[in-house]
């Protein structure tokens, strides 16, 4: 099996060494590069094309935001998790809008990381527990005052419940063991729902959750 491929973009050298230690001890994963700058990341991105891009928003130049755009529109199978000491929502939404698939702060464990890691490369989303409640909190708090829910848009029951799982940060695998499915069924839906929404990857499938109110943190 070919390992998980990572680029690691930060503009402190001891963090990009420190990230590169712990992800190397790793069997499924190899770190390929390191760039320090927004524009080293997207020439790297091109000559690498590594499966995730370990990134960073405040980097000279141009930024961890906007070389998560490009990444995205140039190497479009490129996964971006962000790795920033940035907790608040000020990137939270602009970096998803941007296409990252997943936001964790430095203040994560080394299992955490590896966990986003791998649930990313999945192809899941990734969002840090103890930040999303209360970024998932403010932005309901702000679309529901417009009005109440819309309907689904077709979604089925069983869709929308899945729906509801995906937003709250949970795998494949976690959503497959709550509800007893299988991992396959699990992926199916999700592919059906995307589809139904016309939504194109992880990240815009928890955000119309969100919009949408599919979601409730408001217990």
């Amino acid at each position: 099996m070919s390992k998980i491929s990572v680029l690691i973009a930060d503009d402190h050298a001891i963090v990009r060494e420190g990230i590169s230690s712990l992800l190397e001890t790793q069997p499924d994963i190899e770190v390929v590069g390191e760039a320090r700058n927004g524009q080293e990341t997207l020439d790297q991105a091109r000559e690498l094309s590594p499966d995730i891009i370990l990134m960073d928003i405040t980097m000279p130049g141009m930024s961890g935001l906007e070389a998560t755009r490009l990444v995205r529109e140039q190497n479009p199978d490129t996964k971006v998790l962000v790795l920033t000491m940035h907790e608040g929502d000020e990137y939270f939404f602009k970096l998803l809008d941007a296409g990252a698939s997943g936001y964790l702060v430095k203040g994560c464990s080394s299992d955490e990381l590896i966990t986003a890691m791998r649930a990313v490369h999945r192809g899941d989303v990734f969002l840090y527990p103890t930040m999303t409640a209360k970024l998932l909190s403010d932005y309901l708090r702000r679309s529901r005052g417009g009005g109440g829910k819309e309907a689904g848009d077709g979604l089925t029951n069983r869709e929308m419940e899945i729906l509801k799982y995906v937003a709250d940060g949970n795998t494949n695998q976690e959503i497959a063991e709550s509800l007893v499915l299988s991992i396959a069924t699990v992926q199916t839906h999700r592919a059906n729902i995307m589809a139904k929404l016309g939504l194109h990857n992880a990240a815009e499938l928890v955000k119309y959750a969100i919009r949408h109110g599919f979601i409730s943190l408001e217990e």
